[in-house]
């Protein structure tokens, strides 16, 4: 049997706070991320500093770290020049300074609370680099899903993650694909965390109906829910997941704040939507871990974790 460390975490807290953005949060420390490879380029150009936001991550509260290898593939790397082994050097890089961040953490506070990292799987879209994973209009026969993820997968689970972060998935194809590959990998466990369409549907147009029960057959799989979405939409969406599932529900959306296309700037969240706003409705739906996507930074973080000391 996998180990459960999200089950195993849940009895000494609840809810358990996950971080917040990594890509947005570097932009905000001076990165140009400008670049197919996002996050992962500063895996290559400034390390330390992806060590300094997921150390002030858990200083803010957050119980779980999540890699800088949302966008680090052997393949993405490859088209910047590197070898496979100078990538899969790089996606372990991203384990050791999330580990280095936690354990540092811990001992400067002394802490005895449950602190995990998962390794970051995104999805075929990410490594598109052109916003399909909020589409899922892409298919690949299911082998060759597998061999695209599974290099990556490999080099986290070898630098010692707790678990996987399958995150951001817009595809049920790319879902069953994951799923079949974790076999492979017997002792490793996972959350799958999906874009949506609206409150039934993944980004693909499939229902979570059809989604559930897929994921509710596969073991490794040990919590499910959705990510980089509208703050607004996360209520419904997790009311839809509560019904067709008994695996924990977890929820990292975006800020709130909106987009302005014309001037390519962001504005503040609406009153009434901001992840501390929302904080006890989400656990009332079930969430059980709630974290940040886009645009949410340590300081949102620390809001949501202070929710959980009253």
């Amino acid at each position: 049997m996998p180990r459960n460390p999200i089950a195993e975490a849940l009895t000494q807290t609840r809810p358990l706070i996950l971080d917040g953005a990594l890509a947005t949060e570097l932009e905000a420390r001076g990165c140009d991320l400008a670049d197919s490879l996002w996050s992962a380029k500063v895996l290559m150009e400034q390390p330390e500093l992806i060590y300094a936001v997921h150390r002030d991550y858990f200083a803010a509260g957050a119980q779980v770290a999540i890699t800088a290898s949302y966008q680090a593939t052997p393949r993405g790397f490859a088209a910047r020049g590197l070898e496979s082994g100078k990538a899969g050097e790089l996606i372990r890089l991203s384990v050791t300074l999330a580990q280095r961040a936690r354990d540092d953490y811990r001992a400067a506070s002394g802490t005895t609370a449950p602190l995990l990292v998962a390794g970051s799987v995104g999805p075929w879209g990410a490594y598109l680099a052109n916003g399909a994973e909020y589409r899922g209009d892409y298919a690949l026969p299911p082998e060759e899903m597998k061999d695209f993820h599974r290099p990556r997968v490999a080099a986290l689970l070898e630098a010692g993650v707790d678990l996987l972060a399958c995150e951001t998935l817009p595809s049920f194809g790319e879902a069953q694909a994951l799923i079949a590959l974790l076999a492979e990998f017997p002792q490793s466990s996972a959350w799958f965390s999906f874009t949506l369409r609206d409150a039934e549907h993944i980004s693909d147009g499939t229902p979570l109906e059809s989604v559930m029960k897929v994921i509710n057959a596969a073991p490794q799989v040990v919590a499910v829910g959705i990510n980089c979405i509208a703050l607004e939409s996360v209520t419904p969406a997790l009311r839809t997941l509560q019904a067709l599932t008994q695996k924990p529900l977890l929820v990292y959306p975006n800020s709130g704040e909106q987009y302005d296309a014309e001037s390519k700037s962001w504005h503040s969240a609406p009153s009434g939507c901001t992840l501390q706003e929302k904080f006890s409705e989400w656990q009332q739906a079930g969430a059980q871990l709630i974290g940040g996507c886009c645009r949410t930074s340590p300081e949102d973080i620390r809001a949501i974790a202070a929710c959980c000391q009253r």
